[in-house]
């Protein structure tokens, strides 16, 4: 124990950091290199997509028994078996001959990194007191909120200069580390080295594999097989419901539950995890809604449009160091409060762009945006964390972790499918005014006819490309203004959750008068 006590947790903050980073930068950083992947692997680009949905479907599943495992197993065995099989699995993805053997890697891959999130969590909690959670949240906020940012960049510049096949290799030198670094700087703390030996939830596990995997399967293919017109879809979606249901009511109900459940008991926590679910949807419906909207409408390579998402990492990267230290000497609940406002402020910002905006427009409203994500990562962590009994802690950071990314999952379920649908209906009721009785549209059309003409083409091609242009001018207005509705709606889904913010208490990290009477 003396040995664990001289161990600077600043040192197990790096330690944990590298897996964090390593884990969710795999998230985004091969959707770039879906295209090359498919070519090179003789596969379709619809079949390509399984390389992103069987991982995530993996690690939704592995995430919530991330609490059992550590306390069956132990933490620091259980975090240096997660480092080695995904290190492991992403050099033979690396090596994969095959897109059939690539998405077996991808699904180990997955589940290996799914523990990684919640256990680096648990681990930072532990290793500082009360005062420092703020800080150490800060720098572990980091990993979460900059490498889903960086990974389509980082992805985009591995692919065009390499290959494909380097998203993974990258890996491997991060896991190396990682596993040294766990080794030597990590340990179990006493309530965990006893634990072993307790009788294993095998319903629990069953009816959460099946519930969390059909879920994120109905989540992540719903839009593109158009949602319960779909016998697998809407199949799997009564699959879901029947399982996460009885799975709610079992766990409640079993001695030694694989989730537990338990920890919603926390008011603080239980608002804590409905917020983090909306912020992950907020921030993953705006990062799928900002690329597309780069290369359809404004023309955008995909590595350019990756690099202009890199602000909101910047503001992030700059501003979750200060918010850790602003956690300790005000109360986090007013920070957080600040943050939703900022970040729903930035969105419907961004509900004012328009066809002819350049790269400033976008690059203020995510710097500031990231900048209010961190002031929400890091005070709504630390706000919910802080009544959690420490021998809960595994069970509640992987709770929080899963919702978050099933938040996520929503999100770019949810804004895809409104996207489609709105630029249709907006479409549809533009083009009816688009006609030959319109003074403006006739004028634009004689325009757009003449203009082909003086290109040499003869009158009937120069008809037909005048129709075409038009028609793709109302295309980009409809598209344009179900962009900027999104924004919005992203916008006030941040700003009326405000008043839950009032329903939580003040953390025991918050220093000033009246921080312990809070409790």
């Amino acid at each position: 124990m003396s040995a664990e006590r001289q161990i600077n947790p600043w040192i197990i903050a790096v330690s944990v950091m590298f897996a964090t980073f390593m884990e969710v930068l795999d998230t985004t950083v091969v959707n770039v290199s879906l295209p090359h992947i498919a070519g090179n692997l003789s596969a379709t680009i619809d079949e390509a997509t399984w390389v992103l949905t069987s991982y995530l479907v993996a690690n939704a599943i592995i995430l919530p028994m991330t609490g059992w495992l550590a306390s069956t197993f132990g933490r620091k065995r259980l975090m240096m078996a997660a480092v080695v099989g995904f290190t492991t699995s992403s050099f033979l993805c690396g090596l994969a001959p095959n897109l059939a053997s690539l998405i077996v890697f991808r699904i180990i891959q997955g589940a290996t990194g799914g523990v990684m999130q919640p256990l680096s969590q648990a681990v930072l909690l532990e290793a500082f007191p009360p005062k420092d959670r703020g800080k150490a949240m800060g720098f572990w906020g980091l990993g979460i909120v900059v490498a889903p940012i960086l990974g389509p960049v980082l992805g985009g510049w591995l692919t065009d200069a390499y290959s494909w096949r380097w998203v993974f290799y990258i890996n491997i030198p991060v896991g190396i580390a990682s596993l040294v670094m766990t080794q030597l700087y990590i340990f179990d703390p006493p309530y965990l080295r006893g634990s072993a030996g307790k009788s294993i939830d095998y319903w629990g596990i069953g009816m959460l594999a099946v519930g969390i995997g059909a879920l994120q399967y109905v989540l992540d293919k719903g839009q593109q097989d158009d949602w319960f017109a779909s016998n697998l879809i809407l199949a799997l979606a009564v699959v879901s419901a029947v399982c996460v249901g009885a799975l709610i009511i079992h766990e409640l109900t079993t001695e030694e539950p694989i989730v537990d459940l338990r920890v919603f008991k926390v008011r603080s926590y239980a608002i804590g995890v409905f917020l983090m679910t909306i912020v992950g949807f907020v921030m993953y419906g705006s990062m799928v809604l900002l690329p597309i909207m780069l290369q359809t409408l404004l023309g955008y390579p995909p590595l350019q449009a990756g690099i202009a998402l890199a602000p909101r990492g910047i503001g992030s990267f700059f501003m979750m160091p200060l918010t850790g230290m602003m956690v300790g000497r005000f109360d986090a609940r007013k920070l957080l409060i600040v943050g939703l406002f900022v970040g729903g402020g930035t969105m419907l910002w961004l509900s004012q762009m328009s066809l002819s905006a350049g790269y400033w427009d976008f690059f203020w409203p995510q710097v500031i945006q990231g900048a209010g994500i961190s002031l929400l990562f890091v005070p709504l962590t630390t706000i919910a964390m802080d009544a959690i009994p420490r021998e809960k802690m595994g069970y509640a950071t992987s709770l929080f972790s899963l919702m978050r990314n099933i938040g996520g999952s929503i999100g770019i379920a949810v804004t895809g499918t409104l996207l489609a649908r709105h630029t249709q209906a907006t479409s549809v009721l533009y083009s009816a005014n688009v006609t030959g009785l319109d003074p403006t549209s006739q004028s634009m059309f004689y325009q757009l006819r003449s203009a082909f003409m003086a290109q040499g083409a003869d009158i009937t091609v120069a008809t037909s490309r005048a129709y075409a242009a038009l028609h793709g001018m109302v295309m980009r207005q409809a598209s344009i203004v179900s962009f900027v509705g999104l924004f919005q709606l992203l916008g006030v889904v941040f700003l009326v959750v405000v008043p839950l913010v009032f329903l939580m208490k003040r953390p025991r990290a918050s220093s000033g008068p009246g921080a312990a009477a809070a409790h």
